[in-house]
């Protein structure tokens, strides 16, 4: 009889203890995102602004400080406090605005390419009879020196275009989305490492420097390139050329065409035949050294000091005008402070958005950024803010819809992002990956000991077609996944705003000294660890 009454009173304290918190999700406010998102989107006329008005947004060129200009005034007419951050120096800024190519002999006709970065303009027309000399390594330095002065020099190496089978444009199949649910290999994450790939890295960066040395110094009339990667069919993947750094000398003019193109040259200088070959390109250096991320914030209720944030990249390459990489990205998270704004949600917290530039370059705007808000990843010396951080949430992989989550190890989140996802399952699958992704500005977050977070997106015609090339234009956009990504993000704002608790964290990383300037590897790809 006694232990009968001591079970029963035992069982109103039980019922206190719950076997798995639930992760609450307000389908009320869910749904209201959603329709907004859906009915009254905006995302591609954000879309219309980066790209065919503003693009190429080249860090420091015109077209990203006017955009970032653009973004401040669309913010701030929302009623959303909206500001530029200075952060640098960054480098010397750069533009173009006019680029011709043409083969004249032995038949006309048009070259499709586009002057590389930080290289300077031909100062009109110029003309004459193209020389092969590629420079892969020191030892065709020593070879082709003294020999270029005044010529027009092919430096790269032709290449064989293989037929092409494989579709341009891919969405991740359920068997893919179920090989990124599963953790790495253990022995490969956890074992001996491989060659260090900064040291590599380090190697390249140092040839380059002598390179760029090299070619100011032999003087020749315009350096030609051919299409790097993928370059194939008139799509054409180009990035810099000569240095921003304004302590290093200024290159010749460069371009990059086509590889079709190229080769026809090539072979023709192969075949002795007289080859002519005429060029133009405007092209402007800039004293500016100094850049600016974009910042603008929706202040939070009672835990207002807290902060969730979303990002992406505001800059570019110049061949194309950034749409998939990452006017996409910036465009979404435009509309995801407006559905906010809109649907006026009285937010626990305070939701701040942060458009980076520098980030084709190795991350630099949002590195800056959160070593001055947060802390050094090279001493890991942290600032007040850092424990107000909730969560930074990154779009920097194109067009794609979200299909899910890397959890950049953090395995506490994994039931938080599958209660999250729960009302998107008509939408995106939900797929939660352990793994780290590389290669944007979420990393940086990471390096601190902050929950940063890059989305699974479709890789739709990313690294096929547009990712720094030509074609990375408006057109390549899929409106529909626009849309969807917005809806899916704002939903994780609101959740992440209104949770009781803070988002958990991993422990605080070691300190990590830093190897070199520049662009890191992976800076701007997608790989997986």
């Amino acid at each position: 009889m006694r232990a009968r009454t001591f079970a029963v009173a035992l069982l109103p304290l039980l019922a206190l203890i719950p076997l798995r918190a639930e992760e609450r999700v307000d389908l009320d406010a869910i749904h209201k995102i959603k329709t907004e998102a859906f009915e009254n989107s905006k995302v591609m006329d954000h879309l219309f602004y980066l790209t065919d008005v503003y693009g190429p947004r080249l860090t420091n060129s015109p077209g990203f400080f006017a955009a970032a200009d653009w973004v401040v005034k669309q913010l701030e007419g929302w009623g959303i406090n909206a500001r530029l951050e200075n952060w640098g120096p960054f480098g010397r800024g750069w533009t173009y605005s006019r680029f011709s190519a043409h083969l004249v002999k032995p038949q006309y006709a048009p070259l499709i390419g586009f002057p590389l970065a930080w290289s300077p303009g031909t100062n009109g027309v110029i003309s004459g009879e193209p020389m092969l000399a590629p420079l892969a390594a020191e030892a065709d330095l020593e070879k082709y020196k003294g020999k270029l002065k005044g010529r027009i020099v092919l430096t790269s190496a032709p290449r064989d275009l293989a037929m092409n089978v494989n579709p341009l444009g891919k969405r991740y199949t359920d068997a893919d989305l179920a090989e990124l649910a599963l953790a790495p290999d253990p022995a490969r994450t956890f074992g001996p490492r491989p060659p260090n790939p900064a040291g590599n890295f380090e190697q390249a960066r140092q040839f380059q420097k002598k390179l760029s040395q090299f070619l100011h110094d032999e003087e020749p009339l315009m350096v030609v390139r051919s299409g790097i990667g993928r370059s194939e069919g008139g799509t054409v993947f180009g990035q810099g050329g000569g240095s921003r750094d304004p302590k290093d000398p200024v290159s010749p003019p460069m371009v990059v065409l086509t590889p079709e193109h190229y080769n026809r040259i090539v072979r023709l200088l192969d075949h002795k035949i007289l080859v002519k070959v005429e060029f133009e390109v405007e092209a402007n250096l800039d004293d500016r050294t100094d850049s600016v991320n974009v910042v603008g914030e929706i202040p939070g209720g009672r835990k207002k000091d807290e902060v969730v944030m979303v990002g992406a990249h505001l800059d570019s390459w110049q061949g194309g005008t950034g749409a998939t990489d990452n006017g996409a990205g910036s465009a979404v998270m435009i509309e995801v402070m407006r559905i906010l704004k809109t649907l006026n949600f009285p937010l626990d917290r305070t939701v701040r958005i942060g458009l980076w530039g520098g980030e084709e370059e190795g991350l630099l705007g949002s590195r800056a950024y959160v070593k001055a808000h947060f802390g050094d990843r090279e001493t890991m010396k942290l600032q007040p803010d850092h424990s107000k951080l909730d969560a930074y949430f990154n779009v920097d992989n194109g067009t794609g819809k979200i299909r899910g989550v890397y959890l950049q190890g953090n395995d506490m989140m994994r039931p938080i992002f599958e209660a999250w996802f729960a009302p998107f399952r008509d939408l995106a699958p939900g797929t939660i990956s352990i793994r780290n992704t590389g290669g944007t500005d979420h990393l940086n977050f990471d390096a601190v000991g902050l929950p940063g977070f890059q989305f699974i997106q479709d890789p739709i015609e990313y690294e096929s077609r547009t990712h720094h090339s030509n074609m990375d234009v408006y057109d390549r956009i899929q409106k529909g996944d626009l849309m969807q990504t917005s809806a899916i993000v704002a939903s994780f704002v609101y959740d992440a705003a209104m949770r009781d608790q803070m988002l958990p964290r991993k422990p605080l990383p070691k300190p990590q000294p830093r190897q070199g300037e520049g662009n890191q590897p992976g800076v701007t790809g997608t790989g997986q660890q």
